[in-house]
């Protein structure tokens, strides 16, 4: 009996929720701080829940982002933060294996991501390169990539801005 727990162990070499691996790893405090604001951090620690495959920008990704985006996403942590953070997860563990069989695939949001190989590397939505796969998780796996997944936006400028409720002067200068 004394012998089967070792075996359990090394049949799921994966130590630690998505969450943990992530600190762990040190890439990805960006995010981390992201999911907590948005209150989803509980579920990516918990190693009930799941499987998800994490599609995971570094602290590098994020801070290309334009200036303001991080700030305006975590203003907005149930709304556009979550829409964002959503974008980059699917249900179930999908290994690299599978991700280049794969035309796309559905997010937690409900929007798909397109999957390419190009070049021998995994490309998302035309522009976002996979730098690193099969990052395992007791709950999941970890995809890591170069830059952040922004959602489709659905609705004009304008019907987006009215529906935020924070641009009425842009709001009547577009009307004027």
């Amino acid at each position: 009996e004394g012998d089967a727990d070792p075996a359990e162990g090394d049949a799921d070499p994966a130590e630690g929720t998505i969450a943990e691996v992530a600190a762990e790893n040190g890439s990805f405090g960006t995010l981390l701080t992201a999911l907590t604001a948005a209150g989803l951090a509980d579920t990516f620690a918990d190693p009930e829940a799941g499987p998800f495959t994490v599609f995971a920008p570094t602290d590098d990704a994020f801070a290309a982002l334009p200036e303001g985006t991080i700030e305006a996403a975590l203003a907005d942590p149930e709304g556009l933060l979550t829409e964002v953070l959503t974008y980059h997860v699917a249900n179930g563990a999908v290994l690299a294996e599978t991700v280049v069989t794969l035309p796309s695939v559905v997010t937690l949001n409900g929007k798909e991501v397109t999957i390419e190989v190009v070049d021998g590397g995994v490309v998302l939505n035309g522009s976002v390169n996979v730098t690193m796969t099969d990052i395992e998780a007791s709950n999941g796996v970890i995809h890591v990539i170069d830059a952040v997944l922004l959602p489709p936006v659905l609705g004009t400028i304008a019907e987006v801005a009215a529906e935020n409720g924070s641009f009425g002067t842009l709001l009547t200068a577009l009307t004027a």
